[in-house]
């Protein structure tokens, strides 16, 4: 990370007290980083920086930008950004469609597909992700231009979460843009489908696409903007509750990381109104919300706040994690080795990344925030301390 912020000011000819001013922090934390005496900074100030140097957050922190290697021997059975760049951009829209030689498709063996597929993706496997979904895509987006009526509807429904887990998965490798042309697909998609809380959704997922591109007042305002029109009365469902929270959590989310703390404090008072009126989490769109969901996003927004003790302390209220789905448990370990870290106990913070580990091992070697902590916590290690340089050597991090 410190060379590409030295690489990236260098070129913006900044000086490094030039750069700490336009991002709003201390020049000792610029020096750090790029002396490598410091690899690991708050997502805020990873935002500020990458606003700065006119970038995306995501160019700084470098992350994992292709699947890894699944050691298959057949290349049709590994997974390809190439292809799912394919799936979603296909040429044939720009040149015409071109006849679909098989019959897709259908909607129960679509709808299973996306199950399976939004199964493999809570538990964080990436690379089959990258498999399952190309397919998956092209398959709803043939049966969507062969049928008609409630079937041409409920093909448009899958093909449009399909879209999104695109979005999130591209995200996730750093291709933020092509995840944005996901987005417009999905909604494309949502205007022909037969489920209009899928447009909520779909916001949701734009807000955090946007956020990830450090375009964070966009993501608050779009998030914010769909929930002021779906706010919930005293006669909605949990099932409208919760995508309510969802919204308020992503307008959150964008809002800790331009350090609008008492925004954040606002939306988590409505946040966890929410999810008390439903009593339990429950599942929306493969998405969980309810009090558990709330109180794991409390303690990852005490850590970006950099109140660490009161996110430990928040930790022990928080019922019923394991019915929370292994990405959203890995987070939230991860989150906890933020906190120890920033107290000064590598110890426990290295605990409870093998923790994190445990719950989501491949989700881990894609997780930007996991890699740049591991690296921190390695450099500052005892030399006798091989678990967590066998830990970063499981990451792929190289010195």
């Amino acid at each position: 990370m410190g060379d590409r912020l030295a690489e990236l000011r260098l070129r913006r000819g900044l000086t490094q007290e030039q750069l700490a001013e336009r991002a709003g922090l201390s020049i000792d934390v610029v020096r750090k980083l790029e002396q490598g005496r410091r690899r690991t900074a708050r997502l805020s100030s990873i935002n500020a920086l990458a606003r700065a140097l006119d970038t995306e957050p995501s160019h700084l922190v470098g992350q994992p930008g292709t699947f890894e290697a699944s050691g298959a021997a057949d290349p049709e059975g590994s997974p390809s950004v190439l292809a799912l760049r394919r799936a979603v951009s296909p040429v044939t829209d720009l040149l015409g469609d071109e006849p679909d030689p098989e019959d897709p498709p259908g909607i129960d063996a679509l709808r299973a597909a996306l199950r399976s597929t939004e199964a493999v993706r809570r538990e964080g496997r990436m690379g089959e992700i990258g498999v399952l979904l190309p397919p998956l895509i092209r398959d709803a987006r043939a049966a969507a231009h062969a049928f008609d009526g409630p079937a041409a509807a409920a093909a448009n429904s899958v093909l449009a979460e399909a879209y999104q887990i695109a979005a999130t998965t591209l995200t996730a490798l750093g291709k933020e843009d092509a995840a944005y042309t996901a987005m417009e697909r999905s909604l494309a998609a949502i205007r022909r489908c037969d489920d209009p809380g899928l447009e909520t959704l779909a916001v949701s997922t734009l807000a955090w696409v946007l956020t990830r591109q450090g375009r964070l007042a966009d993501a608050e305002r779009v998030a914010l903007g769909r929930a002021d029109r779906i706010e919930p009365g005293f006669r909605s469902s949990a099932r409208e509750l919760a995508l309510w929270g969802i919204l308020l959590l992503r307008a959150a989310t964008a809002a800790v990381r331009r350090k609008d703390h008492g925004t954040v404090h606002d939306l988590l008072r409505l946040v966890n109104g929410a999810a008390e009126s439903m009593g339990k989490d429950i599942l929306v769109y493969a998405t969980p919300f309810g009090r558990t969901n709330a109180g794991v996003a409390t303690v990852n927004f005490l850590v970006e706040m950099d109140r660490g003790e009161e996110a430990l302390r928040t930790v022990r209220t928080i019922p019923d994690l394991s019915s929370m789905p292994p990405t959203w448990r890995a987070r939230f370990h991860v989150d906890r080795a933020l906190a120890y870290a920033d107290l000064g106990r590598d110890r426990a913070a290295e605990q409870a990344l093998l923790r994190a580990e445990t719950e989501a091992p491949e989700w881990m070697r894609y997780h930007s925030t996991s890699r740049r902590l591991v690296s921190d916590l390695r450099e500052r290690a005892p030399r006798r301390d091989a678990e967590i340089l066998r830990l970063a050597d499981r990451l792929g991090l190289t010195r």
